[in-house]
């Protein structure tokens, strides 16, 4: 299994535009992440400082994801909930926007959110289950265990009324088994 991984992918552009290939399994098998992705998901959030997350998907259909921006910029989150893992409960985040086209890949095992830094941002993601309620899930995102510094102030953070009751780390038990790949120190 891959880790957290940020990707770039490479943008051809001349007085017209630009022309991106956004999604190539091939280059991604040469980075390690060899999962087939099988659905694509797209949010619209119109407000500064919406928070989306800190969400996962359990097994049988836990999910791994790769995030990208559309329109607009996001600190894109993975925090590590994998249970026997060195960086149990520690996070790493990269900003995302439509002008850099970055791609946030969050392997299973890891919690996601974003936190939008402007008004109406698109974000799409692929995912590599499909969804299913029973095995949804999250974790606080103000959880004082895990310690996101989010660059907005909590209290004008937009959150879903069930993003506000999500259950902290310590009063879970994680599902996800460390698979011997720490998260990485930083995203290059």
């Amino acid at each position: 299994m891959a880790p957290v991984t940020l990707i770039t992918p490479r943008r051809l552009g001349d007085e017209r535009g630009w022309f991106s290939e956004t999604y190539s399994r091939k280059a991604l098998a040469e980075r390690g992440i060899g999962e087939e992705f099988v659905q694509d998901n797209q949010s619209l959030s119109r407000p500064t400082g919406t928070l989306r997350g800190l969400h996962f998907q359990t097994p049988p259909y836990a999910q791994a994801k790769l995030v990208r921006c559309l329109r607009g910029r996001i600190m894109d989150y993975a925090v590590d909930v994998r249970r026997g893992s060195p960086t149990y409960g520690r996070w790493i985040a990269a900003e995302l926007s439509a002008e850099t086209g970055a791609q946030l890949y969050v392997p299973v095992g890891f919690a996601h959110a974003f936190l939008t830094l402007e008004p109406d941002c698109e974000v799409a993601y692929k995912v590599t289950a499909y969804y299913a309620p029973e095995c949804d899930g999250g974790i606080a995102f103000d959880d004082p265990d895990i310690g996101i510094d989010w660059p907005i102030p909590a209290d004008r953070l937009l959150l879903s009324p069930k993003d506000r009751t999500l259950p902290r780390l310590s009063e879970w038990e994680s599902p996800f088994a460390y698979d011997g790949v720490p998260l990485p120190e930083r995203l290059d």
